[in-house]
């Protein structure tokens, strides 16, 4: 066979705007509330047919795993982001503040995800692999440019915020959780 068969092929641009276009859909139907929305409703709004979503989402539980996986692809993808577009500490300081947002995402999906038929050990071990690289790397560069102690373990930051986030679940948590960040950061910073 030619090299160009055994490859899979690539999807097309029109498909892979739709399942972007579908991911949106949930996402937002996920985040207001809507965690039983039919699939059908989905693709309606989509403003694409049942077969597209299915082509794309073999069923309820890959859309909701995808929704959950790109929500994390997108933290991951910030951090390299910023990392090239701001000064160490500031990059750490923003991935942070994301890493809450997220956080608020992943707590509005949780009903769905726990809805899911194998269970979310998989996911959520994916997701701590994950997100420890991406912050692992902002910290690195904030210790080495001395904006943060040596002593600092990235995991450290992200289990204080989602302590946060565990603890206070009402309404107003997130700015709660954000002031925390500078806290973090004010507290990382080397003595003297």
């Amino acid at each position: 066979m030619k090299e160009d068969q055994t490859r899979r092929r690539r999807p097309r641009s029109d498909g892979r705007k739709n399942r972007e276009r579908l991911l949106e859909t949930a996402r937002t139907a996920f985040g207001s509330g809507e965690i039983d929305i039919p699939l059908d409703e989905i693709a309606r709004r989509t403003g694409v047919g049942i077969g597209t979503l299915y082509r794309h989402f073999a069923n309820r539980d890959a859309l909701i795993e995808a929704v959950y996986r790109d929500e994390l692809n997108r933290l991951a993808a910030a951090a390299t982001r910023l990392a090239e577009t701001h000064a160490p500490v500031e990059a750490l300081r923003a991935w942070l503040n994301l890493f809450v947002d997220y956080i608020a995402t992943k707590q509005v999906i949780a009903p769905a995800l726990n809805s899911l038929i194998g269970g979310t050990d998989a996911i959520y071990a994916d997701s701590r692999t994950v997100l420890t690289a991406a912050v692992g790397g902002l910290v690195t560069r904030a210790i080495e440019s001395g904006d943060i102690r040596p002593d600092i373990e990235p995991v450290d930051l992200l289990c204080a915020l989602g302590g946060v986030s565990n603890y206070a679940t009402g309404p107003g948590w997130e700015p709660r959780a954000k002031r925390l960040v500078d806290v973090l950061i004010a507290g990382s910073r080397p003595e003297g």
